[in-house]
């Protein structure tokens, strides 16, 4: 359950959203995106309210989502899981679109025709965010991006994010790794027990010394 949370994002930003096991993180997400029904309070982006949209209608809007544990289509191939992510109304073609995600990821233009399920987990984590591009996004949901990958892969999943910031997606970073979050992120909050318990420029809150002793040592 979410508690009087009111977070603001604006164009271009990456914020990240940080706080120990069973804070609400993902619900907050998961309540973004449609995936969870809300019961009072709004969501509006750009201006306009998306409250109690279904998923399939926020992704319209252009929000996507990348959830906590991949969750990819295991059955189908790495190129299969990207069509079925594509939205043809957004604008751009399939095969424009895909040539952007492969020249991201090249590795998943290697294993292309590969199913999913044969893809090792780092390489699907990159396929879950590959995937949640293919919407062509203005808003970027991220979930535990770096969750159960080797730090190799943390820092590519990461340096990813702040080159999609560049191009203008404006991104919420969930993420375990509160240091690197806090690193390369615009503004945080930290999330409690389902309410906001600080929030502030994400600069600032890594050297808050309160936020190091009270906070870090929990996530």
């Amino acid at each position: 359950m979410l508690f009087g949370i009111d977070l603001a994002v604006y164009p271009g930003e990456i914020v990240a959203v940080i706080g120990p096991n069973g804070a609400g993180k993902t619900t907050l997400l998961n309540t973004i995106s449609g995936v969870c029904r809300t019961f009072s309070g709004s969501i509006s982006f750009k201006g306009q309210a998306i409250t109690g949209l279904r998923p399939d209608q926020v992704v319209s809007r252009g929000i996507a989502h990348s959830p906590e544990g991949r969750r990819v289509l295991n059955r189908l191939t790495v190129e299969e899981n990207l069509l079925v992510a594509h939205l043809p109304k957004r604008g751009r073609p399939f095969a424009e679109m895909a040539s952007e995600v492969y020249e991201l990821f090249p590795i998943l233009h290697e294993r292309r025709n590969s199913k999913a399920i044969r893809l090792s987990g780092g390489q699907q984590q990159l396929l879950a965010v590959g995937r949640a591009l293919m919407a062509e996004p203005e808003l970027l949901l991220l979930d535990e991006p770096s969750l159960g990958l080797a730090p190799r892969l943390v820092n590519q999943i990461l340096t990813i994010v702040l080159n999609l910031a560049e191009r203008g997606i404006t991104t919420i970073l969930v993420e375990q790794n509160v240091n690197l979050a806090l690193e390369i992120s615009d503004y945080a909050y930290v999330i409690e027990n389902g309410t906001c318990a600080i929030e502030g420029p994400s600069e600032k809150l890594l050297g808050d010394p309160e936020l190091k002793e009270v906070y870090l040592p929990k996530v």
